[in-house]
C-alpha cells in the first residue's frame, strides 16, 4: 500500500507499512535470525548474532571516542567482513556513514576530510600511506588491524543506546564522481535508503533464503543500497568478492549456490571469456541484475545463452536516487534488450525538453527523477543543490524515453552526446554495435572536435583479441550504422579502460586521448 507524504518540502508517493529507520529493521533481523549466516569472507563466516556483537564492540569504541549521533564516520575499507562490521556499528550508533572508495588518492581524501569533517576514521592498513598524505584527517583513526581494533571486536562490549532516529535524518554521504568540479556528497537519508531496500525487494521478489555474490564496490552507493542493506534488511546471506577475477567469481557463485548477483556490464563482459562459463553448476542463479553503465544487447543475449533460467535484470539509478530508480522485471531482460526497466513503485520520472516542458511518450528527454529515494540535495553545497533540483524533481542529465506501456530506454547522457554536422550520434548505440564483435571486452565512445562537422567519433576498445585492428572495428560499424556514426578512429588495447575510484567509466581521459590523436581525413559527412 502507498500513501502521498510530505518529506523535504516535497510530496512523495511512499509505502505506507515499512520500518521506522534502518536501525529499527537491522535490529529485528539480527535479534530473529541470530544462528544464521550474514557474511562469507573466504573460509570466515559471520552469523547474525556474530554480526551484532562485533558492531556493537566496534560502536562502543566509536562512542569511547566521542562519536554520536548525527557525527560523520569515513569508512575506507575493501570489501570483505569488516565494511560490514563498520556500516552497522555506524549505523546503531545514528551516525552518519562516510563511504570512501578504496582508489582515492590523497588529494582527493583531503576534500572528502574538509567538506564532511568526519569524527572518526576506520581505514585498512594498505591506504595508511595516502591517508597519512591527506589534510584534515581526524584525530580518532582506526586501522582496521591494529590491537585497539581487533580488541573491540573479541570484547563484549555493549554499544549506547540507540538514539532516536526520524526516518529523514541523514544516513550517509556518498561523494558523487565529480565530472565537473569538485565531487559532491549527496544525503543520503534513512528514508530513501528503507524506499531503495523495499523497491529491490518487490521488484525482484528478494526473500529471506537469498544469498548474493558482493561483487561491486561497497562503498558505491550500487554496492550500499544495492547489495548490502537491501540483503542485510532481508536477513539474507554476502559471500564477499574482494577483487573481481572472473574465474574465482564464477567458483564462488558455484560453491555458495548464490540466488542473485548484481554487476556492472563490464564483469559479465568478462565472464562470457571463461572458455568453460557453461560447464559451472549455477543452477540456483536466478536474478542477474546490473547496472551503472549501459549493458551491450549481444552481452544480454550471450549471458542468457549461457544460463537460459537466469532472469537479466537491468536496474537504472544514481547516487542522488539511492540506487534504483528503474528496475526490469524478472523474465523480461531479454525480450526487453533495450530497456532499462520501469520506473520502481514509488519513483516518479519525468521525461523533459530543454524548456523543462514534458514530452509524449517515446520522444526522448532528460530524466527528471522524484520519490522518496531521491536525496534531498548535497552537502554544504545550496547553490549546486538548487540548480540540482527542479519542483521536487532531480534533473539527471540523463536523455531517453518511456514508451506507453511503461518502459524505460536510456539513450545517453545528456553532455555525452556528439554532434555531427548537425546529426546527434548517441555514444551508448555506437558502443552497443561494436560491444557485439567476438573478443571485445569493453568500449567507450567520445566525440572530438571536427573543424568542418562540429565533432567526430572516437572508439576506444578494451579486448582479449589480440588480432582486433581499427579497420575490422570501421568495417563492422559501417555494415550496421549510419555513415555519420561510424567512428573515425578506433583505439584497439589489451588494457581495461580507465575508471574512477567507485569503477564508474571515466571518459574525461579519453577525450583528453583523442585530442592529442593525429587528425583524421573527413569520414562519414551526412548527406
Amino acid at each position: 500500500m502507498q500513501r502521498s507524504e510530505a518529506h523535504f518540502g516535497r510530496v512523495m508517493r511512499c509505502f505506507a507499512d515499512r520500518p521506522a529507520n534502518v536501525w529499527q529493521r537491522l535490529a529485528t533481523v539480527m535479534r530473529e535470525k541470530p544462528d544464521c549466516v550474514a557474511v562469507i569472507e573466504g573460509r570466515c563466516e559471520l552469523t547474525y548474532a556474530d554480526l551484532d556483537r562485533q558492531s556493537a564492540s566496534l560502536a562502543a569504541l566509536l562512542a569511547n571516542n566521542g562519536v554520536g549521533k548525527g557525527d560523520r564516520v569515513a569508512v575506507m575499507l575493501n570489501n570483505g567482513a569488516d565494511a560490514v562490521r563498520a556500516v552497522v556499528a555506524i549505523i546503531r550508533l545514528g551516525a552518519v556513514l562516510v563511504a570512501l572508495g578504496t582508489r582515492s588518492q590523497a588529494e582527493e581524501l583531503s576534500h572528502f576530510f574538509a567538506d564532511a569533517e568526519p569524527a572518526a576514521l576506520i581505514h585498512a592498513p594498505e591506504f595508511a600511506p595516502e591517508v597519512d598524505r591527506a589534510r584534515d584527517v581526524p584525530s580518532c583513526r582506526l586501522d582496521v588491524n591494529r590491537q585497539l581494533w581487533r580488541a573491540a571486536m573479541s570484547a563484549n562490549n555493549a554499544a549506547p543506546a540507540m538514539p532516536e532516529m526520524p526516518e529523514e535524518a541523514l544516513f550517509a554521504l556518498l561523494y558523487t564522481s565529480g565530472t565537473t568540479g569538485k565531487p559532491k556528497g549527496a544525503m543520503l537519508t534513512n528514508l530513501g535508503v528503507i524506499h531503495s531496500c523495499l523497491h529491490w525487494r518487490e521488484a525482484l521478489g528478494l526473500g529471506e533464503s537469498e544469498t548474493t555474490l558482493f561483487c561491486v564496490p561497497w562503498a558505491h552507493v550500487s554496492g550500499l543500497c544495492g547489495v548490502l542493506m537491501p540483503f542485510l534488511l532481508q536477513g539474507a546471506k554476502l559471500v564477499m568478492v574482494p577483487e573481481f577475477k572472473r574465474r574465482e567469481v564464477l567458483e564462488l557463485a558455484q560453491d555458495h549456490e548464490i540466488t542473485h548477483a548484481l554487476m556492472v556490464p563490464a564483469m559479465y563482459g568478462l565472464l562470457l571469456l571463461e572458455p568453460d562459463l557453461a560447464h559451472f553448476d549455477l543452477g540456483k542463479w536466478r536474478i542477474a541484475a546490473y547496472g551503472g553503465a549501459p549493458m551491450p544487447e549481444p552481452t544480454i543475449a550471450r549471458f542468457a545463452s549461457a544460463f537460459p533460467k537466469l532472469a537479466m535484470c537491468n536496474a537504472y539509478g544514481a547516487t542522488e536516487t539511492t540506487s534504483p530508480a528503474t528496475i526490469m522485471p524478472p523474465g523480461e531482460g531479454t525480450s526487453r534488450a533495450d530497456s532499462i526497466g520501469r520506473v520502481v513503485a514509488c519513483g516518479d520520472i519525468l521525461v523533459m525538453d530543454d524548456e523543462g516542458r514534458e514530452v509524449p511518450p517515446g520522444t526522448d528527454g532528460e530524466f527528471w527523477i522524484a520519490g522518496p529515494m531521491v536525496v534531498p540535495g548535497y552537502w554544504n553545497n545550496p547553490g549546486t543543490t538548487e540548480r540540482g533540483f527542479v519542483g521536487g524533481y532531480w534533473r539527471s542529465g540523463d536523455i531517453g524515453s518511456i514508451d506507453a506501456e511503461g518502459y524505460v530506454r536510456i539513450v545517453d547522457r545528456k553532455k555525452d552526446m556528439i554532434i555531427r554536422g548537425g546529426y546527434k550520434v548517441y555514444p551508448a548505440e555506437v558502443e552497443n554495435v561494436i560491444a557485439g564483435m567476438e573478443g571485445i571486452a569493453e568500449v567507450a565512445i567520445v566525440g572530438r572536435p571536427d573543424p568542418m562537422l562540429d565533432e567526430e567519433v572516437i572508439a576506444f576498445v578494451s579486448t582479449s583479441d589480440h588480432s582486433m585492428t581499427e579497420q575490422a572495428v570501421r568495417e563492422w560499424c559501417a555494415a550496421r550504422l549510419s555513415d555519420y556514426k561510424v567512428p573515425a578512429q578506433v583505439i584497439c588495447s589489451a588494457d581495461p579502460l580507465p575508471r574512477n575510484v567507485n569503477g564508474k567509466l571515466q571518459k574525461a581521459p579519453l577525450r583528453e586521448w583523442a585530442l592529442a590523436l593525429p587528425a583524421t581525413r573527413n569520414m562519414g559527412v551526412p548527406a
